[in-house]
């Protein structure tokens, strides 16, 4: 992996304004794909790649990240930088709406990233599961939404969002198969193992 061309692709996002994960989201999850070392990743919502070269460098030797990204400007970006950081051997990036190819997939997976369309976490948590390796790990990224998913937050504009972020917590807590840690780092992180 070519660490200086994976700095240039984060300072490019942050510049445009990509959301790229956050230093302190990447070091916990990095702590835990230490831990789990895992041979296959399924990550939810790829942007311009930044996280999931980020993870690439903790999978077994023959191991593989799949990515799903619908946005056409960050598809061709991202696949960019993959050949850029020199990983591309290492990660498949599937184009298109994460709704329609996730129930298409039939791989099992020790770890999957949610960090996609923030209405939607329900649905990618039904998925998450049914692809889950057992003593798999799902993490999502960004489930306390700048604080409005614990505060009496009602606007119009964020409500669907809220609301489905509120009922992803009140799964992954309520599963009797899932052990479910929300942390307060980043923009919120929720961190379930399956038992």
């Amino acid at each position: 992996m070519n660490k200086e061309e994976l700095m240039k692709v984060k300072e490019k996002a942050l510049e445009a304004h990509i959301p790229i994960i956050m230093d302190d989201t990447l070091e916990v999850i990095s702590e835990i794909l230490k831990k789990v070392k895992p041979k296959r990743i399924l990550e939810i919502g790829a942007a311009v790649g930044y996280s999931a070269m980020c993870f690439s460098e903790y999978l077994q030797d023959d191991g593989r990240i799949d990515t799903i990204e619908r946005d056409e400007d960050r598809i061709k970006e991202a696949k960019d930088n993959f050949k850029r950081v020199e990983v591309e051997e290492k990660i498949y990036l599937y184009e298109g709406d994460a709704v329609e190819i996730l129930p298409t997939l039939t791989e099992k997976y020790d770890v999957v990233f949610i960090d996609a369309a923030k209405g939607k976490y329900p649905f990618f948590l039904e998925q998450a599961l049914r692809l889950l390796k057992t003593k798999g790990v799902i993490i999502a990224d960004n489930v306390l939404y700048k604080g409005y998913v614990m505060s009496d937050y009602n606007k119009h504009k964020q409500r669907t969002a809220v609301r489905n972020l509120r009922e992803y917590i009140a799964r992954v807590n309520e599963d009797a198969n899932l052990d479910t840690e929300i942390m307060e780092v980043g923009d919120g992180l929720a961190i379930s193992y399956k038992k």
